[in-house]
């Protein structure tokens, strides 16, 4: 049996990256998914969204591991949306144990050049869109009287400032301070509440032309193979990014018995980014 047998896992941003290696690595654990990703490109990225056939791709992957999913296509920024898109995950699988409220976007500017849509779109996906996720499932978890465990993906700039994300990073801190509050407050249950703040990740996230212009802006169109020194340079550890199953297996151990007092933390995985800059 795995270390999640009979359990539930409420997830969102599910179609593909993190979202994707998350909701795995707890169902190769036993773990049944409820799972919803936009499957679309909000109008401030510069990098193409998620789609359908990822999300149905991420279906088929759970399956494989012989444990059910209900996914949807739903928009973090909207309440209602991420409420029924629970609620019927909740009505299948009768439960809910684990909350990871995943779904984000990167983008940026200098803050003084940073319009008020990009701005708000930013902290309405990365913060409200939270926000929305644990409201709708911890009501249920409460009930339940088993305890439980809310990982939030934070980041290195959750613990940090940087220049030219500042939006990002604000709406990252945002997260944080939820994080440590909603812990103080579910204590009492036994819900247990957690961030992971990673590095550069290797998704869609980093790999597009506004995330290798802020790290080679000395060259006009910067590949990956131009960037990856100055990736690896942000780094105590020699590598350039880290991958979505390190950021999974930092949540698996969270949720899992080996995690049961930890709450409060904001965790980093950053190959000593923090320390190093």
């Amino acid at each position: 049996m795995g270390q999640l047998e009979g359990k539930v896992a409420f997830i969102t941003g599910i179609a593909r990256g993190q979202g994707r290696s998350h909701a795995l690595t707890l169902a190769r654990e036993g773990a049944n998914i409820i799972g919803l990703d936009l499957c679309g490109k909000p109008s401030t990225t510069n990098y193409a969204g998620s789609t359908v056939d990822d999300l149905q791709e991420t279906i088929r992957l759970i399956k494989e591991t012989g444990q059910q999913i209900h996914a949807e296509v739903a928009d973090v920024r909207d309440a209602a949306q991420v409420q029924a898109v629970f609620d019927r995950g909740l009505q299948e699988f009768g439960r809910v144990d684990i909350v990871l409220p995943n779904a984000g976007i990167c983008s940026g500017a200098k803050t003084w050049l940073l319009t008020p849509e990009e701005w708000a779109e930013m902290i309405d996906i990365n913060l409200n869109g939270v926000f929305h996720t644990i409201r709708a499932a911890i009501p249920t978890m409460i009930e339940q009287g088993e305890g439980g465990s809310i990982v939030f993906t934070g980041s290195t700039e959750a613990l940090k400032g940087a220049e030219n994300i500042s939006s990002y990073s604000a709406s990252k801190h945002g997260v944080t301070g939820l994080m440590t509050s909603l812990a103080r407050e579910l204590g009492q249950y036994n819900i247990r509440v957690n961030s992971v703040n990673p590095t550069c990740v290797d998704t869609h996230m980093i790999n597009n032309d506004f995330v290798y212009g802020l790290f080679r802006p000395d060259l006009e169109k910067p590949t990956r193979a131009d960037v990856e020194d100055a990736f690896t340079g942000t780094h105590i550890l020699p590598v350039p990014w880290i991958e979505p199953k390190d950021v999974s297996n930092a949540i698996l151990y969270l949720v899992t018995e080996p995690g049961r007092y930890i709450t409060a933390t904001a965790l980093p995985i950053d190959a000593g980014f923090i320390v190093k800059s």
